[in-house]
């Protein structure tokens, strides 16, 4: 199923800075301030849908601008704990294009979202073909130098596609790096993309260039 039209035009918006969510991928949440609160409460009543969407860096006090590009997900999983917050997941629906924000009377911020130029985002995903050893022995060292713990067996077994997916989203990248493999047209190019990063990443903490 690849249509956008079963998608909703106008989505809740949950803004958060270096936080992306790709389609196909799990988000868990904790979420405790009170608008946020009103929005899940809303979405579950409305289709489970929200939209996670990175604001504009350096923009000062007030509501900041939104990036251009985010995910829809669709509510998965919802526990409220003991003093009131909610544990949510995440599912990943497809990445959308956000056209403007509609003048809403909700405490949060609602978003009139263009689904059309993602398409594909709701096709079954292609396994990924792509040098697997290179990006993982670049993990190793960027890891390793970064003092990242990881679980090696689960990266070396899970497909490729899933393991940039997730890198993507888990791994201590700065904001904008997150929001240019959120915007990668596939998953080839979110690799090469991914592979460029880490490298550079491991050059620059040698003060040096990696050949």
């Amino acid at each position: 199923m690849n249509d956008t039209r079963t998608l909703p035009a106008s989505l809740p918006l949950f803004p958060l800075a270096g936080c992306i969510l790709l389609p196909g991928e799990l988000l868990p949440l904790n979420v405790f301030e009170p608008r946020y609160l009103n929005m899940i409460d809303d979405a579950r009543r409305d289709g489970g849908h929200i939209g996670i969407i990175q604001p504009e860096a350096g923009t000062g006090t007030g509501e900041p601008p939104l990036r251009r590009i985010g995910t829809a997900g669709r509510i998965k999983s919802f526990v409220e704990t003991r003093d009131g917050r909610y544990l949510v997941t995440l599912d990943g629906v497809s990445r959308f294009e956000l056209a403007a924000e509609a003048d809403a009377a909700t405490p949060y911020r609602i978003g009139r979202v263009d689904y059309r130029p993602f398409a594909q985002d709701l096709a079954p995903r292609p396994s990924l073909q792509g040098d697997r050893e290179r990006l993982l022995r670049l993990l190793q060292i960027w890891f390793g130098d970064a003092r990242v713990e990881t679980d090696w067996p689960t990266l070396e077994t899970m497909p490729l596609q899933a393991l940039v997916d997730r890198l993507s989203m888990l791994a201590p990248l700065p904001p904008q790096a997150r929001q240019d493999l959120l915007e990668a047209p596939d998953g080839a190019a979110r690799l090469v993309l991914m592979e460029n990063l880490v490298a550079g990443l491991i050059a620059g903490s040698a003060g040096g260039t990696l050949q």
